[in-house]
């Protein structure tokens, strides 16, 4: 079965399923406080943050996640490299 966006169901175009664009599209995102981030994490996504952060992570080396929407992804593959080295 085909969705919306032309792939089999859940996958756009690019090779994405629907749970990895939808991290990237939280990813966007501001949020207002503490909590509220995982909050949504749980909510809208259904996922435990661990494993959301598991796969954000996967989703930084990942061609397609770049492809998808790159000023995220160098963002966080930014911040990430930050992280890595003052450690």
């Amino acid at each position: 079965m085909e969705d919306e966006t032309g792939g089999p169901e859940g996958t756009a175009p690019d090779g994405l399923g629907r749970t990895e664009r939808a991290v990237l599209a939280l990813e966007r995102r501001g949020f207002p406080g503490p909590g509220a981030k995982e909050r949504a994490i749980r909510e809208e996504l259904g996922l435990a943050p661990v494993r959301y952060y598991q796969l954000l992570n996967a989703l930084l080396d990942d061609t397609r996640a770049l492809a998808h929407d790159p000023v995220t992804v160098n963002r966080l593959r930014r911040v990430r490299e930050t992280r890595r080295t003052e450690r």
